[in-house]
């Protein structure tokens, strides 16, 4: 395998794109969605359906909190956030199955997926500067 195809598989293997989670999740399949970003980011909003475990709390939290075998994507903000690398990384340190969800929160709801915050669903938008919006 080239150098090349050898950096994209591996790469494909840790990352994940809004559209392929939401998928998934309409899917049912087994996963957790795990929002690493600080509390005022959930308040503010948060993927539907998600859990709030901010980055610095996995190691104490994600062994009480998220079965061992419980394939796992987090996410943080946007493509200019690295929280999610960084929980990502402390949930692989651990041994958990964990995918990064590339694009962050900012791409889900550009994307025009479900999304909340504290005063309930929020009102879904599509961004035609990254996808077709279809009528």
């Amino acid at each position: 395998m080239s150098d090349a195809a050898l950096f994209f598989s591996t790469r494909l293997a840790h990352e994940t794109d809004p559209s392929d989670v939401y998928a998934v999740q309409k899917a049912g399949k087994r996963f957790v969605l795990v929002d690493v970003r600080g509390d005022d980011a959930w308040q503010q909003g948060r993927i539907s359906g998600a859990v709030h475990m901010p980055y610095r709390s996995i190691p104490d939290r994600a062994p009480n909190e998220i079965p061992i075998d419980m394939p796992v994507v987090v996410y943080c903000w946007s493509p200019g956030c690295n929280a999610g690398v960084k929980g990502a990384l402390a949930f692989a340190q651990l041994g958990y199955e964990v995918r990064e969800m590339i694009g962050g929160y900012e791409y889900w709801v550009r994307e025009g997926q479900p999304f909340e915050n504290d005063g309930g669903p929020c009102a879904r938008v599509f961004d035609p500067t990254v996808m077709v919006v279809r009528t």
